[in-house]
Formats: C-alpha cells, sequence, structure tokens
C-alpha cells in the first residue's frame, strides 16, 4: 500500500520561501514519477510539478522559475523548493505518486499572505 506523508506547509509573507517534503513508502520509489499538485478554495486541483524517475521535471506554467521539484531516491522523499511565493499560491499542496497521480497523501496547508 503506497503512503504519502506531505511536511513544511505554512504561513508566509508575499516574496518569501517554504520547502515542502513528501515521504513516500510501499512503492518501489525510485522507478516512479513522482509530483506535486495543488487545489486552492473554490478551484479545481491542477498539477504544478513533476519529476520522472530519470530526474526530469515538469512545471505549470504559473510556477516556473520560482518552484522547483527535486528528489532523493535513498531518502525516498521528493521535495518542492518554492521561492518567489504569491498569494495566489496559497492552496493545499499534495503529493502524487505514478504518471496518473493516481495516488496522493493528505496535503498540507500553504498560505501566502499579501
Amino acid at each position: 500500500q503506497v503512503q504519502l506523508v506531505e511536511s513544511g506547509g505554512g504561513l508566509v509573507q508575499a516574496g518569501g520561501s517554504l520547502r515542502l517534503s513528501c515521504a513516500a513508502s510501499g512503492v518501489i520509489f525510485s522507478g516512479s514519477t513522482m509530483g506535486w499538485d495543488r487545489q486552492a478554495p473554490g478551484k479545481q486541483r491542477e498539477p504544478v510539478a513533476t519529476i520522472t524517475s530519470a530526474g526530469s521535471t515538469v512545471y505549470a506554467d504559473s510556477v516556473k522559475g520560482r518552484f522547483t521539484i527535486s528528489r532523493d531516491d535513498a531518502k525516498k522523499t521528493v521535495y518542492l523548493q518554492m521561492n518567489s511565493l504569491k498569494p495566489e499560491d496559497t492552496a493545499v499542496y499534495y503529493c502524487t505518486q505514478g504518471l496518473k497521480r493516481s495516488t496522493w497523501g493528505q496535503g498540507t496547508q500553504v498560505t501566502v499572505s499579501s
């Protein structure tokens, strides 16, 4: 059974930074595509960043140049470094596993104040 546990969310002022972490278990992590989605109040969940098992990355246009996804296969952990945060980045952030993002964690709240 795949389990994903996110951490690192919080309240930050606009322009600030946060680093999210996601610890995975029950999965062959090194062979998995991992990602981060987010869902803002009243909006649909959207993909934010993806990293393949080979380390290739894809970002939503809204976060390009500000967010960086990375992974540590030895620790079975994926990270999302978020810089230059904006109020519109406020959302619950979910770690996802698999090409179809079919498994996700409980989420971690990120709130960016203006």
